[in-house]
Order: structure tokens, then sequence, then C-alpha cells
């Protein structure tokens, strides 16, 4: 099993909504790309100098099916709504 941890920071300007926006558009993903297991997605609460705004975690079956989540028409969809709003990422793919 491959689970995979992304972490990002968004921009100043980016409203509360739209953050909301991001994490709703995240877990939508369950289901409709065949090969995400499972996903959760949470948005910080403490704000430190050392958090991360919002946080995904996910779970696949092997580093393929993480390779075609990644490519998966949806998912890119997500990608490109994220990707302006965003200026740090950071990610962790790890076998179990």
């Amino acid at each position: 099993m491959i689970k995979h941890i992304v972490m990002w920071k968004f921009k100043d300007d980016v409203p509360a909504e739209e953050r909301v926006e991001m994490k709703n558009r995240l877990e939508a993903l369950k289901g409709v790309a065949p090969t995400l297991l499972d996903i959760e997605v949470g948005l910080d609460v403490l704000g430190t100098d050392q958090s991360k705004d919002i946080v995904l975690y996910s779970e696949f079956a092997s580093l393929e099916d993480l390779k075609a989540y990644a490519e998966h028409p949806e998912h890119v969809k997500v990608g490109e709504f994220i990707k302006p709003r965003v200026c740090e990422r950071h990610a962790v793919d790890y076998e179990v």
C-alpha cells in the first residue's frame, strides 16, 4: 500500500470560501478516481509558523495506482483549481 500525503500553504489573499472549496474538491475525488482507495483532507486549526494550511492524506494499492490517480482527468482539474491559490506544496509518498 502507498500512502500519499500533501501539505499546502495558501497565498495570503485566498478567501476562506476558496479554501473550503479546495477541501471539498479534493474529497470529491473519492469514487471518481478509481485507484484512490481513501482520502482525508483537513484545514489547519492552529495557524502557527510551522503550520501548513491544508493537508491531504490518501491511500493507493500501488505506485502504479498513485501514478494513474495523478493523471486522472478529474484530479488534473482539481490541480488546476489549486495551483493559483497556493504558494507552497510539500509531499511524502511511502509504502506500508
